[in-house]
């Protein structure tokens, strides 16, 4: 059974899943009060589906980008776990999240974060003949005027998004806007990412697992 948490924004998710069905999931905004709240809730979760920790074998965890104090409660709590019970940890980018929840089609994805500051993290994605969302180009970093400007072909987005910011991104006829529930980073997802790669003994090393922070190069004046 893999155990997966996702603390990288304030939106916080924790998920069990065995390879065939997700035992049971939970996600909320922690207003980044993580450091109390996601030890609890992983009991919490543990207690409801009447399963404990013996029975998890291996972890998955959100890398980021995302809040660097958040990120890391998240991750030090999951690298404590693989090491205390040499259990085997798998990382997954926090952008890699999103697009998994969206059905693959022709044509670009654009997947964003909360970079604070009125920014937004940006992760575009391409559709492969397999039907799997793979990156590409690097991550960036802009306000969302200088996003919509930006789109010069049809764009599916989804991510994070205020009322405002998805107003902003409707005006223009190129995007088109994932519905909030498709937006919502699901640790379920997380999990069977990191199955896949678990499946495939494409594991992580515990000791030197760190997560992903936006480059200060990409990032903008406030």
């Amino acid at each position: 059974m893999l155990l997966a948490v996702d603390t990288s924004t304030t939106q916080v998710g924790v998920a069990l899943y065995d390879g065939v069905h997700v035992i049971g999931e939970s996600l909320w905004h922690g207003k980044l009060r993580h450091t109390t709240s996601l030890a609890p809730e992983i009991a919490a979760l543990l207690k409801r589906t009447n399963r404990t920790m013996d029975e998890v074998t291996v972890l998955g965890v959100a890398l980021g980008p995302g809040s660097f104090t958040s990120l890391r409660v998240g991750l030090s709590l999951i690298k404590g776990l693989a090491l205390a019970r040499n259990l085997p940890i798998i990382g997954i980018p926090t952008l890699d999240i999103l697009a998994a929840a969206q059905p693959a089609r022709d044509l670009r994805l654009a997947t964003l974060l909360q970079a604070g500051r009125g920014r937004l993290a940006v992760g575009y994605y391409n559709a492969s003949p397999n039907g799997i969302w793979e990156p590409k180009g690097d991550l960036s970093v802009m306000r969302v005027d200088e996003l919509t400007e930006n789109i010069e072909e049809k764009t599916l987005i989804c991510g994070e998004l205020s009322a405002e910011e998805r107003e902003i991104l409707a005006n223009n006829d190129l995007v088109e806007l994932s519905s909030p529930s498709r937006s919502t980073r699901r640790p379920a997802c997380l999990a069977e990412l990191a199955w896949k790669r678990y499946q495939a003994k494409n594991t992580d090393d515990a000791a030197s697992l760190s997560p992903i922070y936006l480059q200060v190069g990409a990032q903008i004046p406030s």
